[in-house]
């Protein structure tokens, strides 16, 4: 498949076809940079030339890089519709990209310091995205009239429908929050000018609430809690299909990731299986 389609530039593509996925900018930023090396060193999207594209990346990166570039190139050949197949991940054992993400311990604490010095907004920024799994350019359109009725309905342009549900533990504590701050209808997450709070701004503001709250600032980020909603999920309920709809991943192959250990829990599991 050459890198022109009907005219149009192959980037151009790849990048509509993120953002109708909801993919971060950070996201969008990394996929597309695996693209543009790719396109450096091949003129077609062949099963070929991207398994020599993956032992090029072995011999040249680490594993971590390796997994992020291949994560990049299948969603590319996606968005071209290249019947190439997909590219498998390389097995690493060094950290994993788990390893980043928010503990419960912490979540817990953040969630009681929030709730203590009696910041509700920030405190409940926090609890959706880690009660829902939510991605944070999904985040900054609920409503109030959604969380009333328990479930917000998400249409991609594709036309696909996903359905985000608010937990009934999270609805009981959200809705009187929102009737005191009267915001019973439109957005919930607002500034004080009453525009919708911006993904940038919350990410921001969530380092900012790391450092208050003695978190490291590098597992405090909006896609870490979606993390979070994933790994607990399957620690409560062991059903990646399920989680993988409701988390709104194309393939199952996507969600997968969360039945990796983190280095500690590893840890963890070693010393109380290994008594020999």
């Amino acid at each position: 498949m050459k890198y022109e389609t009907n005219g149009r530039d192959s980037f151009e593509i790849f990048r509509e076809y993120l953002l109708r996925r909801g993919a971060a900018e950070n996201t969008i930023h990394t996929y597309m940079a695996s693209a543009s090396l790719f396109r450096s060193r091949y003129n077609e999207v062949t099963s070929e030339n991207l398994q020599q594209y993956k032992d090029w990346l072995i011999k040249h990166y680490k594993p971590n890089t390796v997994n992020t570039r291949i994560y990049g190139i299948n969603q590319y050949a996606a968005a071209l519709a290249a019947h190439t197949g997909r590219l498998s991940c390389i097995k690493n054992q060094n950290r994993t990209f788990l390893d980043n993400v928010i503990s419960n311990a912490d979540y817990e604490h953040l969630k009681a310091g929030l709730k203590q010095d009696g910041n509700m907004l920030w405190y409940f920024v926090v609890r959706f995205l880690a009660a829902t799994g939510v991605r944070i350019s999904e985040l900054i359109q609920i409503k109030a009239e959604h969380v009333r009725i328990g479930y917000f309905d998400l249409c991609s342009k594709g036309g696909k429908v996903r359905r985000l549900y608010f937990p009934e533990s999270l609805r009981q504590e959200a809705l009187p929050w929102l009737s005191a701050a009267d915001r019973d209808t439109g957005f919930i997450f607002t500034n004080r000018r009453g525009l919708p709070i911006t993904a940038r701004g919350i990410r921001g503001q969530l380092k900012i609430l790391a450092r208050r709250y003695h978190i490291p600032p590098e597992t405090v980020y909006p896609h870490s809690f979606r993390h979070r909603f994933a790994k607990n999920f399957l620690e409560k309920f062991d059903d990646i299909s399920l989680l993988a709809d409701l988390l709104g991943h194309d393939s199952v192959e996507t969600t997968r990731i969360y039945l990796t250990k983190t280095s500690d829990e590893q840890q963890k599991l070693i010393d109380r299986i290994v008594t020999w």
